[in-house]
């Protein structure tokens, strides 16, 4: 991860392996999400790939056994003391979905810089990001059912929020490659750049979302936004956002900016996500249980 004028970059660095996702990576990944979060000066998050592709997927180097030997493994099943057993088998906490979890709770915004190839979880993971910039020449698919496979990543709750469902049930169904022009048409991918532009372009959109706003807004708003995907009544929004306006309004930050704005001036807005964060949630949507 390298960080430079308040954006993380965060490179998936198997390029040999056309960075094909594996355990290391999956924890790799969360550690530093967990990292981008405690670090005040990082205001948003690019993730990309290193050489010609995104992320080809799971490794497969194990072949026909590779799912197969997941009940042998650990990666988190014991978190918040939830049971990881079924009819007396361990279950292996899918890797993806960790990832993806974790990009869900992320403070900060997440631009995926999709560089090449993203298929599998190379796709799926990104779906937990703000936002998807392509290479026009990329490609993608969600290919779980041609390897006899289920979708992961919790990308049967995400992918229909951000596509139609039946763009959404085409791929899924079928499992076919498609195009970043195809991936752009429906609305998963927010815009096509070349490849030579694309993370420059990621770095220009990171910076347009932060420079001129405070962390602790960006940080609630995106978690808002998020939260409210799957409630059940917009007066769980209203109530969410009461709190938030309430709790906001007596922190510096608004005092910051509605003098800035009066002043004509830029705002330095004082607080930061480290130790000014309201509870908004808890109260009103508790996290579920793995």
């Amino acid at each position: 991860m390298s960080i430079e004028d308040g954006i993380a970059v965060i490179t998936l660095d198997r390029p040999d392996k056309l960075n094909a996702f594996t355990t290391t990576m999956e924890n790799e990944l969360i550690e530093a999400f967990d990292a981008t979060d405690a670090n005040d000066a990082v205001r948003a998050v690019i993730l990309t790939g290193a050489g010609r592709a995104f992320c080809a997927g799971a490794d497969l180097s194990s072949g026909a056994e590779t799912f197969s030997e997941w009940s042998a493994e650990s990666n988190g099943n014991d978190a918040n003391g939830d049971d990881s057993r079924r009819d007396g088998v361990d279950l292996r906490r899918d890797g993806g979905g960790r990832v993806v979890l974790r990009m869900f709770d992320s403070l900060k915004p997440i631009i995926a810089a999709i560089n090449g190839p993203a298929v599998g979880v190379g796709i799926t993971m990104t779906l937990a990001a703000d936002f998807r910039l392509a290479a026009d020449d990329a490609r993608m698919g969600f290919v779980f059912n041609r390897r006899g496979l289920v979708p992961e990543s919790c990308s049967s709750w995400l992918l229909p929020k951000l596509v139609p469902l039946q763009r959404a049930l085409d791929w899924i169904y079928s499992g076919r490659i498609f195009t970043a022009a195809e991936a752009f048409s429906a609305g998963l991918v927010y815009r096509l750049h070349s490849r030579e532009d694309l993370l420059g372009e990621a770095t220009a959109l990171a910076h347009s979302l932060t420079r001129d706003t405070a962390p602790v807004s960006v940080a609630l708003s995106r978690q808002m936004v998020w939260r409210m995907l799957g409630v059940e009544h917009p007066m769980v929004a209203h109530r969410v956002e009461s709190i938030g306006i309430n709790a906001r309004g007596a922190q510096a930050d608004v005092r910051e900016g509605i003098a800035a704005f009066l002043e004509k001036r830029e705002a330095v807005f004082p607080d930061r996500c480290s130790d000014a964060m309201p509870d908004l949630f808890s109260s009103h949507l508790p996290r579920p249980r793995w």
